[in-house]
Formats: structure tokens, sequence, C-alpha cells
């Protein structure tokens, strides 16, 4: 295949040196692309709770969603370029995002603040489970540069559940 003019290159310029086997990176491009979108999502949501955060504990919480959010977010570019460097493909649009997500989209403004926290806490447990399915997809494919960033993506996941679990706690 050459390359045609305008925008149309050849599957053999895209073609990202790796050692790995295109049947393992296929595996691990299908494990990852969907948490890329998980994280997008959450990230989204995320804003989304700490934008309508209200009531006595607004400061805490409108500051403990904002760091959880910018940690999601900057989790998204070196997952995505993990993708790319494989030599697969990545998120393209936020339709795609839509089309791999399973993050539950919540469109409402008006959530109390304690069922806001235990919403994302759900979120990153999901998150969290979602993690060490794809870890163990990059472990099988020998793709130990993916599943390092599984592990510290899975810590920050585990302390951000952490955290909105203590949070919600009622104690007498």
């Amino acid at each position: 295949m050459s390359k045609s003019p305008e925008n149309n290159i050849s599957k053999k310029e895209l073609n990202t040196p790796t050692d790995l086997d295109p049947a393992k990176v296929e595996k691990v491009v299908k494990a990852l692309n969907p948490l890329v979108a998980d994280l997008i999502a959450l990230w989204v949501k995320t804003k989304n709770y700490h934008w309508h955060m209200s009531g006595r504990n607004f400061r805490d919480y409108h500051l403990m969603l904002d760091d959880q959010s910018e940690e999601l977010i900057t989790t998204v570019d070196p997952l995505a370029e993990r993708v790319r460097k494989l030599g697969g493909n990545t998120i393209t649009s936020i339709g795609h995002v839509a089309r791999l997500q399973s993050v539950n989209d919540n469109d409402n403004a008006q959530v109390a603040p304690r069922d806001m926290l235990l919403d994302l806490m759900e979120e990153n447990k999901k998150m969290a489970h979602n993690l060490r399915e794809a870890h163990g997809v990059c472990e099988e494919a020998e793709d130990i540069g993916g599943a390092s960033l599984l592990e510290d993506y899975l810590n920050a996941t585990e302390r951000r559940t952490w955290f909105l679990f203590e949070a919600t706690r009622q104690l007498q």
C-alpha cells in the first residue's frame, strides 16, 4: 500500500516499532482504550460534581474533587500514548469515548453532596476492577510498560476510592 495524497497514510508508515507480537498488541489496545475512555468520562463526572458541589462541607469536597479530577486527566495522555507506542490507534472523538466508556453519566446538576461522593466512589471501584483486568492482559502480552502504568493508576484509583469512602462515612 502506498501513500496517497491528502491525509491517506499507509499502514506501513504508521507501524510503530515494537518487539511485541502484533496479536498481543491488539489485545492490549483493546484493553487500554476503554480505560482511556473511562478516565475521560470519570474526569467529566468528577468535574460536574466539583462544579455543582454545595453544602456545609463545600470547600473540602470542592477541593478534593478538584484534586481528583486533575489526577484523572493527567493519566489520560500517558495511557493513550502507550497505545500509540505499541502501534495502535486510540480515542479519536467524544463519540468514541461514549461508545467505549463504562462510567455512567449523570447530567443532573442537583445531586446531594454525599450522593455525589458515593457515586464517584463506586465509579472508582469499577475503575480499579477494570485496571486490574487490563493489567492481566498487559502481563499476558509481556507489555511491561503498560502493566507498570496500570499499577501506578490502580494505586491512585484506590487512594481516590479511600478518600471518597472516608468522606462519606457517617460516624456517631
